[in-house]
């Protein structure tokens, strides 16, 4: 893990753009040096980024709330995961927000803490998780919710359903074979950007 990352700011067509920034309490983000955040994303305090992790353009992930005592858990985004263009990660009161390895957290969601999202997932475009834990190999489709209820492995939320306390687990199908590739081949596309914006970091 590489140390913590203070004040970076990058440089777009002469903007400096101010994307790892302290928390009040002063805590700072660590990304491991091979992953790729984009110049106009914003991580704030509390935030550790695990090896070959892609965060696109314009997501949020901020750790900033802390509870009673101000004491704050860590958003932590797995290793080879992708957070990808306007994603807003956030937590209530300094609650915890895991997300596993080779995930993939699709344009516009919100994971909002206290959440754990399981390795191997997909949480499509417009997806809100929120005070829930999502497990391993799960697909939540475009449009959809999961809210204050524990999903196990494997299962598959069609777009625009919501998944509640009250939610009759039986009527949830399991995830296809189908889908779980379609899972796999989102996590390979987005290392390969991964790879490609470091080396076009590398020329500037």
């Amino acid at each position: 893990m590489s140390p913590p990352v203070s004040n970076r700011v990058s440089h777009e067509n002469g903007i400096a753009v101010q994307m790892i920034r302290r928390n009040p309490r002063g805590d700072v983000p660590v990304v491991h040096d091979s992953a790729f955040v984009d110049p106009t994303a914003i991580l704030c305090g509390r935030v550790v980024v695990h090896e070959n992790v892609f965060i696109g353009p314009y997501a949020v992930i901020r750790a900033d709330e802390v509870d009673a005592n101000g004491h704050m858990e860590p958003i932590v985004i797995g290793a080879h995961s992708n957070i990808q263009d306007g994603v807003v990660i956030h937590s209530k009161s300094g609650a915890a927000v895991t997300i596993g390895e080779r995930t993939s957290i699709a344009h516009r969601a919100i994971v909002h803490g206290p959440c754990t999202v399981g390795g191997g997932v997909f949480i499509g475009f417009n997806s809100v998780l929120f005070n829930c834990a999502v497990g391993q190999g799960c697909v939540v489709r475009h449009n959809a919710v999961v809210d204050g209820c524990d999903l196990p492995p494997g299962f598959y939320v069609p777009s625009t359903q919501r998944i509640g306390p009250t939610t009759d687990l039986a009527t949830i199908p399991k995830v296809t074979a189908d889908a779980s590739e379609f899972s796999e081949d989102i996590v390979r596309t987005n290392n390969s950007l991964v790879q490609g914006y470091k080396r076009l970091q590398s020329e500037l």
